[in-house]
């Protein structure tokens, strides 16, 4: 390859790095799970929560029905959760959900308009789980993991 060629492909890298990086960022939100205070769950870990939202488990760890309740698409949060918690970009979940439908395994979550949304659906129903902004917390639900 020449130099210049690398340079370029360096430079467009650097860039690409750059910018998806300051995306997830870009919402400013520390990003909490939640389920509802009524729920007897405490805490999970990062890989029980991917397992919930990626339809590979439809239980808490106690056995009681868990039931993934999504932020919209596009929505920085969304993308910011599924980066940090499944390692997924908003493409590769896509091709996920579009291969679960079609092989007959799966259903992606249902979506909340927001934050604010999220927390009243998982406040009224202990089977729910989703994300939100710390910053939206209430005594109606819990934190059972900070999304770092």
């Amino acid at each position: 390859m020449h130099n210049r060629t690398l340079r370029r492909l360096l430079a467009s890298c650097a860039m690409t790095a750059v910018l998806s990086a300051s995306s997830l960022h870009a919402c400013g939100a520390e990003l909490v799970v939640i389920v509802s205070a009524r729920s007897p769950v405490a805490s999970l870990r990062a890989d029980q929560v991917a397992d919930i939202f990626l339809g590979q488990a439809g239980t808490f760890p106690d056995g009681a029905e868990a039931v993934a309740l999504d932020q919209r698409i596009g929505s920085a949060l969304r993308d910011e959760f599924y980066a940090r918690v499944t390692s997924k970009t908003p493409a590769l979940l896509k091709a996920y959900w579009t291969k679960m439908i079609f092989t007959g395994r799966g259903q992606p979550p249902k979506e909340a308009g927001d934050s604010a949304a999220v927390r009243r659906m998982v406040a009224d129903n202990p089977a729910l789980i989703g994300y939100i902004d710390k910053a939206a917390l209430d005594p109606s639900v819990k934190a059972v993991l900070m999304v770092r």
